[in-house]
């Protein structure tokens, strides 16, 4: 079964990324540091860094039943950030998000969040799978408003590229049972 490519919530529209949004993606967020400080990606220093991340999303998409989602505005069509599912382990997706400074705080997390929730389950998918920094106060905030609930602190498993380099770092590991 294959996802949509756009998902509708109360405020936004969750959409495939293409190659066009390349531009408004590398302005708003990729290539904030601030913004991709707790990311496992480096932030984007042109817009051809951005553009091989479209080429990456196009690739999952394909691959898979589903990929990253563009998080827009419903009432302004403003970007406002990114989120998806990522098909590694087939029957346990992950799921993760980013967002754009001038939306933080304002519930846009949280709700695509439950939009990834609603389309794991719509693929009956048993669980939903996500990781942050142990720092990353706000995301641990937004996961457990979702339902997600913490399996563990994983050792020096992850690297942060944007804050700590190539040393290996903690995460923390969540999962939302969708049975």
């Amino acid at each position: 079964m294959k996802a949509p490519e756009t998902i509708q919530t109360k405020r936004l529209l969750l959409r495939r990324p293409q190659m066009e949004d390349a531009q408004e993606i590398f302005e708003r967020y990729a290539s904030d540091p601030d913004v991709t400080r707790y990311l496992h990606w480096e932030t984007h220093g042109s817009v051809d860094a951005t553009r091989e991340f479209l080429r990456l999303s196009h690739a999952a998409w394909e691959a898979g039943p589903a990929g990253p989602y563009l998080i827009r505005s419903r009432e302004s069509g403003l970007v406002l950030g990114s989120t998806g599912l990522d098909f590694e382990i087939p029957d346990r997706p992950m799921t993760g998000y980013v967002l754009a400074q001038d939306a933080w705080g304002q519930g846009f997390a949280t709700e695509a969040l439950g939009a990834m929730v609603d389309l794991a389950r719509s693929l009956d998918l048993p669980s939903l799978l996500a990781c942050c920094h142990p720092d990353n106060a706000a995301s641990i905030r937004v996961l457990e408003k979702g339902g997600f609930d913490l399996e563990g602190r994983l050792t020096a498993c992850a690297k942060f590229p944007n804050l700590s380099g190539d040393a290996m770092c903690d995460i923390l590991a969540y999962a939302c049972d969708l049975c």
